[in-house]
């Protein structure tokens, strides 16, 4: 038995002072890494390093690039429309409150063919410039605004046989003047872009 526990020290004691000669140098070049130290919320330490940045490319499927390409014609067409939508709700608000006294319709058409007029000096111009789909964006937006669609403002306004001409023409042109606005399913993308684009203009959303 002692003659073992000789052996282990001996080995033990040939190990240590040849380590360098069975092992490599005494201290290699990565022995020892300094990093950065990160401490834990609960007050530990423990070592942190970073690793480079790693670019990562990929391609978009066919269905992915006609997705964003939508998501860019509508975020587009909301940008260019929204200011006429808000626009369009405050002279409502506008008209609505001139009316709300009026009992008499042909004072009533008096006070709304003035105010039409004053619309479209000021906007015929803009709103001429528009393309079909920016002008389906934008009966839309008013609908969101409003809470009424074309036709029911239309309608109110000018009468039923206004608002069935008008309805006649949107939908020659691919449009409906009774389209609601649904910002939960079939407009949510359009409700996330008009949140955005109203930050931009500083509207409230």
């Amino acid at each position: 038995m002692k003659l073992v526990n000789r052996y282990i020290i001996f080995i033990s004691f040939f190990l240590l002072a040849n380590h360098q000669y069975l092992f490599g140098q005494e201290k290699g070049s990565y022995d020892t890494v300094r990093v950065y130290a990160f401490v834990t919320a609960t007050g530990d330490t423990i070592g942190e390093s970073w690793l480079p940045n790693v670019m990562v490319e990929g391609k978009l499927t066919a269905a992915g690039k006609k997705y964003w390409a939508e998501w860019t014609r509508l975020r587009n067409a909301v940008y260019v429309t929204y200011p006429y939508a808000k626009a369009a709700s405050r002279i409502i608000n506008e008209i609505n409150l001139q009316l709300v006294n009026v009992k008499d319709k042909k004072v009533r058409r008096q006070i709304i063919r003035y105010r039409e007029k004053e619309m479209k000096k000021q906007f015929t111009d803009q709103l001429t410039k528009l393309s079909v789909y920016q002008g389906r964006v934008l009966m839309k937006l008013i609908n969101r605004e409003t809470g009424n669609n074309c036709y029911e403002i239309i309608d109110e306004y000018k009468g039923f046989v206004t608002a069935a001409f008008w309805q006649t023409v949107a939908v020659i042109f691919g449009g409906n003047l009774k389209q609601a606005y649904d910002p939960t399913s079939k407009d949510a993308d359009m409700e996330k872009i008009v949140k955005d684009v109203a930050r931009m203009y500083g509207y409230p959303g």
